[in-house]
């Protein structure tokens, strides 16, 4: 069971405000359309978070206040996000924030929620979300009369380019600002990277300019929001100068520039704007429904054009390509924004049949957000090419680091982090997302690091998603001998405790740095579950560990642990695995488990020494994998 985690953001206020004004004018709500599986323990974990961030508020002194807090563990996990405009005393962000509770009622039961006013944002999910910044949904909220006031389109556009380009290098990623007759504010939430803060100010940014010459104009997305209009509506002395966060140019200078860029820019772009306003609401009214940010929803994936990718990619060539899975081949590739990105090639043959199941389970992983599974960007559906997009990870796949690809070795803090990381994200695939994804191929290979070395589970949900309303019985195997249970490899029989011992078998080459069979060796310690399991019955750990570490480094109880954990999900007994919710917290926990393990059983293919078949050799032809069971017997 996932923390219940609450987060609250309230930004840089000023105790003396224009006027006392918590600025609760609509502008956008949003619900999710999946309720709590179990709707008295939410709703009482909802208003406990919904009490927790107003005694935050209240008890907070003027100025820039960011606060987390963790909750004890529970069922039904919630995440929360909170914060007001710049400019709002104390008295007022109280009252937005008592305002945006009021409005929450509408959600009933929804996974999610979230409010947004023209003084202060709320949101609350099911998963974590910190880290989205512009999301589909995102959308321009514009006032019906237009400013009167000669050149106000140009300066409005002017402002809020320099709100765009000066926020994300301010530290509260926030700031007011005062134009030529033209007053702005724009905001990140803080929980961003500076780089998601740019890409959302800058959708946001041309949001708005669709409103023009309207007098008042607002974007709001999941992660910032941006305003201007003709009347103030916060004090002088409550203005940033951006010129320090613009290169230095002077105000006069920006001015004059600005006013000459806008008014010619404002010419070229306000009737193209107005053309993809008008085509973008029309397609929100059909797909959206007034769900802004679809963060709960099963909104689509982005579509990327073919051209783009075979661009970013250099026609697919061997020096981008990152690797080969058991889906297809990975390019590195750079978007024409500069992103870089990681596009897999799926090596599936193409079908009408092929193609509805890929729009389908591609649009249902879209939708799949956690820190500790790689984010899909969008796919490409061409003649010859089913392209996927994801996020990018600088440190590439655990198994180079693991198995001395690489030449650095990761710390046991490092390795458990990685554990942790990787317990996480199986468990909300199989008990958090609306439907219970197995993944079935969990391995080093599939488990990518970030510049930070945090874990993401790859390839998730692209063989099988588990029906609810169907049999755990697959003839179907997908995965790969040597981490594969033995119920599936040879029986079929699917569940969420086929992931769990996958798992078990890679926590035990993450401590010892072996694969999981090494046939160089003497025959007795060619099977690492095997050597693992005599280690355990002799009480002889030390042995275990992976001689690259640094002893000085390392928790070694925590390490006994680790590694009990990991034998107690490789158990035979399908019902004594624990599930992945239970692993996380006995991982986490202090004590050591009262649970014994007994011992494990191992799939081997004799054609493949480290037991890495491919699962398409597997399943076409059953000569080329000769599979063992063996049940170790004690030494």
């Amino acid at each position: 069971m996932l923390p219940h985690t609450i987060v609250f953001l309230l930004l840089l206020w000023n105790t003396e405000p224009i006027i006392s004004d918590p600025q609760t004018n609509l502008l956008n709500i949003g619900c999710s359309t999946y309720n709590a599986s179990n709707t008295s323990l939410f709703l009482s974990n909802l208003n406990n978070t919904f009490s927790i961030l107003r005694s935050k508020i209240s008890s907070s002194a003027a100025g820039n206040l960011s606060t987390t807090s963790e909750l004890p563990q529970s069922a039904a996990p919630l995440y929360a996000l909170f914060f007001c405009r710049p400019y709002l005393s104390l008295s007022d962000c109280l009252a937005c924030f008592a305002a945006a509770v009021s409005f929450t009622h509408r959600c009933g039961a929804g996974t999610g929620g979230r409010v947004i006013f023209d003084g202060c944002t709320l949101r609350y999910e099911s998963a974590p979300f910190f880290d989205q910044g512009t999301l589909p949904g995102n959308t321009a909220v514009c006032s019906s009369g237009s400013a009167t006031l000669a050149g106000f389109a140009a300066a409005a556009t002017a402002l809020t380019g320099d709100l765009s380009l000066a926020v994300p290098k301010i530290a509260n990623y926030s700031a007011a600002a005062k134009g030529d007759g033209v007053y702005g504010t724009a905001q990140c939430a803080d929980t961003l990277s500076e780089d998601a803060c740019v890409q959302c100010l800058q959708v946001a940014y041309t949001n708005i300019q669709g409103c023009l010459p309207a007098e008042n104009g607002r974007a709001v997305d999941a992660g910032c929001f941006m305003r201007y209009s003709n009347m103030s509506f916060f004090s002088e002395n409550q203005t940033v100068d951006l010129s320090h966060y613009l290169g230095g140019a002077s105000k006069s200078t920006r001015s004059i520039v600005g006013g000459v860029v806008g008014a010619f820019v404002a010419l070229l772009i306000l009737s193209f704007l107005t053309f993809l306003l008008i085509k973008k609401s029309r397609r929100r009214e059909d797909d959206w429904k007034g769900d802004i940010l679809g963060a709960t929803e099963l909104r689509g994936p982005v579509s990327f054009r073919y051209s783009d990718l075979k661009s970013a990619t250099k026609n697919f060539s061997k020096e981008n390509k990152l690797g080969e899975g058991g889906f297809g081949e990975v390019y590195k590739g750079t978007l024409k924004n500069g992103k870089i990105v990681a596009v897999k090639r799926l090596a599936i043959v193409q079908s009408e049949s092929t193609k509805a199941s890929f729009k389908s389970e591609v649009k249902l992983i879209s939708n799949v957000n956690h820190r500790n599974l790689v984010r899909l960007l969008g796919c490409c559906s061409s003649r010859n090419d089913l392209l996927l997009v994801y996020e990018y990870m600088a440190n590439g796949s655990l198994d180079k680091f693991l198995f001395g690809e690489k030449n650095e070795s990761l710390s046991w803090k490092q390795r458990f982090d990685i554990i942790v990381g990787m317990a996480k994200g199986i468990s909300y695939l199989h008990q958090e997302f609306h439907v219970c994804i197995i993944h079935r191929d969990i391995k080093p290979s599939n488990i990518l690091l970030d510049e930070n070395f945090q874990p993401k589970i790859a390839d998730f949900g692209l063989v099988r998603l588990l029906p609810s309303d169907q049999s755990h019985l697959s003839t179907k195997f997908a995965g790969t001998l040597g981490y594969t249970a033995p119920e599936y490899a040879i029986h079929g029989q699917l569940t969420e405790k086929v992931d769990t011992y996958s798992f078990g078998v890679v926590i035990l080459e993450i401590i010892s740095g072996r694969r999981n069979s090494n046939p160089k060796l003497e025959p007795i310690n060619q099977y690492l579950l095997e050597w693992v399991w005599k280690l355990y019955e002799e009480d002889d750990m030390i042995e275990l560990i992976d001689k690259s570490m640094n002893p000085s480094d390392i928790e070694l109880e925590e390490m006994k642990r680790v590694m009990k954990v990991a034998l107690l999900c490789t158990q035979s007994m399908v019902a004594v695995r624990p599930t992945m919710s239970e692993v996380v917290v006995l991982l986490l926990s202090q004590g050591d488990s009262n649970i014994e393990p007994t011992r494990p059983i191992f799939i081997d293919s004799s054609t493949q020494a480290r037991g890495e078949t491919s699962s398409s050799a597997w399943s076409s032809s059953a000569t080329h994998a000769t599979v063992s069971v063996t049940q170790f017997s004690a030494r």
